[in-house]
């Protein structure tokens, strides 16, 4: 395993970071959410047409089919840039839609879905909180040559600017990934209804309602109640872009904090040249490139096809709470001011602080490492 980057990587890197600080700069990013929007249309539409919607997508529907490494590089970029475009949702799904669609869902879904013309979210998590497939349980009942969906999905992002949902219901009973389904819902359609609610990152999460919504057998990926293993896919692959986004902010975080430390006088003297800040600045590079290692591990190993729930479990729980921290001390060194809107620092700290209490908290993460380590049943 190797977690440098390679060539390739290193320019997509560089091509993102370029791309970001021109076209979504702190004043961009500041605008979008002033105005209520609920994503930047130009910018996704540039990020389109620069074919990194398909990434890592098979190249027969339009995609570049690059390892999913790739992707994480990105997601990188565009936690650094704070980037207003819903992609975190887009991605995960379309991945999903790669792996377990039939040929017509895939051939009907990805096209559009890289070109950004259709946009595609999913919906995992429920008012009873957890990981673990037990947690599902909105209702797939049978009806004809269909299904009818009735229940609730919670923090659901990008669900009101979405063209298609994955859901994951539970069609069969039976416990974890048994009697688990997959199936693609148009949020317009009769019977589903949402609410939006604003988060600290200054985007909205949805609480998403079923009450008898039609899914026919053509909408439903992998085999019906045998979707539990596609539904831990994602959730894996969500996760980890998740905490790669959460890395590029909080290095970014980071990064403007050492620069203001070497130009705040204060005693007649630059502000980084006290122990004690000194002492906060090397906390903070190794936390954030401690988390990026593990990222990158987390990344390499769905990338290889091998098996990652653990190395995307260290990686979660290590990322949602050291860069929290270094985004704490990031902030202090800033001082008061690192508090007040008009100032660009609190724009990184309320993202990515958000973004880690998403997806499963540090808590949940090492019930599945000590489970790992023969340390946990069940």
């Amino acid at each position: 395993m190797d977690v440098l980057l390679d060539e390739d990587e290193e320019f997509l890197r560089d091509t993102a970071r370029a791309l970001f600080e021109r076209e979504s700069p702190p004043a961009r990013v500041r605008a979008v959410e002033n105005a209520g929007d609920p994503y930047d249309r130009e910018l996704w539409k540039r990020v389109a047409d620069l074919g990194w919607l398909g990434l890592s997508l098979p190249e027969a529907y339009g995609g570049a089919a690059a390892p999913f490494s790739h992707t994480g590089v990105l997601f990188e970029e565009i936690g650094r840039a704070l980037a207003p475009i819903p992609i975190h949702a887009h991605a995960v799904a379309a991945l999903t839609i790669a792996e377990a669609g039939n040929a017509a869902q895939r051939e009907s879904l990805l096209p559009p879905a890289i070109r950004g013309e259709l946009r595609l979210s999913f919906a995992l998590f429920e008012e009873r909180p957890g990981l673990e497939p037990d947690a599902i349980r909105l209702r797939a009942q049978r009806d004809g040559e269909a299904w009818r969906l009735y229940g609730e999905k919670h923090f659901v992002d990008a669900f009101d600017v979405t063209d298609r949902c994955l859901v994951a219901c539970r069609s069969e009973s039976g416990s974890g990934g048994d009697g688990i389904s997959l199936v693609v819902v148009d949020p317009r359609q009769p019977g589903v209804a949402h609410t939006l609610h604003p988060t600290l990152a200054g985007d909205r999460q949805a609480v998403v309602r079923f009450d008898g919504a039609r899914v026919p057998d053509s909408a439903v990926l992998s085999v019906p109640g045998r979707a539990g293993p596609v539904v831990r896919a994602m959730l894996e692959r969500a996760v980890i872009l998740n905490c790669a986004m959460i890395v590029g902010a909080t290095r970014m975080a980071s990064e403007r904090a050492f620069a203001y430390a070497s130009k705040r006088v204060a005693f007649g003297r630059p502000i980084g040249s006290f122990q004690a800040i000194q002492h906060m600045c090397a906390n903070m590079i190794t936390w954030v490139d401690g988390a990026e290692l593990l990222v990158r591990e987390a990344l390499w190993r769905i990338s290889q096809g091998l098996p990652a729930s653990t190395e995307v479990a260290a990686a979660k729980a290590f990322t949602n709470e050291r860069c929290q921290a270094a985004l704490r001390e990031a902030n202090q060194i800033h001082g008061g001011i690192a508090q007040i809107k008009e100032y660009d620092q609190q724009l990184w700290y309320r993202r990515a602080a958000a973004w880690t209490m998403r997806f499963g908290t540090a808590f949940e993460h090492r019930r599945t490492v000590a489970r790992a380590l023969g340390l946990r049943r069940g």
